[in-house]
């Protein structure tokens, strides 16, 4: 465990207790993500919520992708994650997580909207596949699942600005739109397909995920996406340094780690989207090198 144990002079972590933050901790351990590193940056009590942060995440995406239950109970148990929401920000918590979560809402001061955010993003995906969704609607999931994220992380990184809100606006849409060009494979193997219809239908691709992987023109529509996050990547540089340099280093590290990850889907192109690209870890380390030393 990587949790810290106060001395007698110290406060205790988010004054929380140690057992609530081992099993907030435990959470992001079992997810296998290596998010968990990347958060060492931070100090204590930033860093452990965001392991808070993405302990809710984590579960309300569990949610959405459980295949056991059908549509209507997981939509019910995305409902019971909003109620319980609620009740932290009542002032009522019932276990670890959640007496971990009350401490981070109230240090750092985070919106429950955002967290709601969330919520709607999953159940998006929780009422069955998303299939081609116009662009409106592939604007909005970018924004509930991913910029929402953002809204709630900046806070705990240690910006609340105006500013902070643009950084997670086109980061988040940056990354998300990473994620669904990487994931195209993947995604349709689930039934589901991300890719804007109208796109699609510009390129007379059918909007259906078995037509999209047999299809040549995927490239063009890989491109066109491709510079929209290009976009996004350079309009949060530009919100970035409006922003506390230190509060963003985790932000300035996550988006050169997805923008190298755009970059090398670039250059292997959609030809055959079932090859995930990856980073080498030496590839991984230089880019955080710079990125913190930015």
């Amino acid at each position: 465990m990587g949790f810290l144990r106060a001395r007698h002079d110290e406060a205790p972590v988010l004054g929380s207790d140690p057992a609530d933050l081992a099993q907030v901790e435990q959470i992001v351990v079992r997810s296998g993500t290596s998010f968990g590193k990347g958060m060492r940056i931070l100090p204590p009590d930033r860093r452990y919520g965001m392991y808070a942060v993405y302990a809710f995440c984590r579960l309300v995406d569990d949610v959405a992708d459980d295949e056991q239950g059908d549509a209507a109970d997981r939509s019910r148990r995305l409902e019971e994650w909003r109620a319980r929401i609620a009740r932290l920000y009542a002032g009522a918590a019932q276990d670890g997580l959640d007496r971990v979560l009350m401490a981070t809402i109230r240090r750092f001061d985070l919106r429950q909207q955002d967290f709601n955010d969330v919520i709607d993003g999953m159940e998006m995906d929780a009422r069955g596949p998303v299939v081609a969704p116009d662009e409106a609607t592939f604007d909005l999931y970018c924004d509930r699942v991913a910029s929402a994220v953002g809204r709630l992380s900046v806070r705990v990184f240690g910006d609340a600005s105006a500013s902070a809100d643009q950084v997670a606006y086109h980061l988040g849409r940056a990354l998300q739109i990473t994620n669904i060009l990487r994931d195209v494979a993947e995604d349709a193997r689930l039934g589901r397909l991300y890719l804007p219809r109208d796109l699609l239908e510009r390129f007379n691709i059918t909007p259906e995920p078995e037509a999209v992987m047999r299809s040549s023109r995927l490239e063009q529509v890989g491109r066109i996406l491709a510079g929209r996050a290009h976009d996004h990547f350079r309009a949060a540089a530009v919100a970035m340094a409006q922003c506390d340099h230190t509060a963003m280093r985790p932000a300035r590290l996550m988006g050169a780690t997805y923008a190298a990850i755009l970059s090398a889907q670039e250059r292997q192109g959609w030809g055959t989207p079932e090859r995930r690209v990856s980073l080498s870890r030496p590839r991984k380390l230089l880019i955080a090198l710079r990125a913190l030393a930015g």
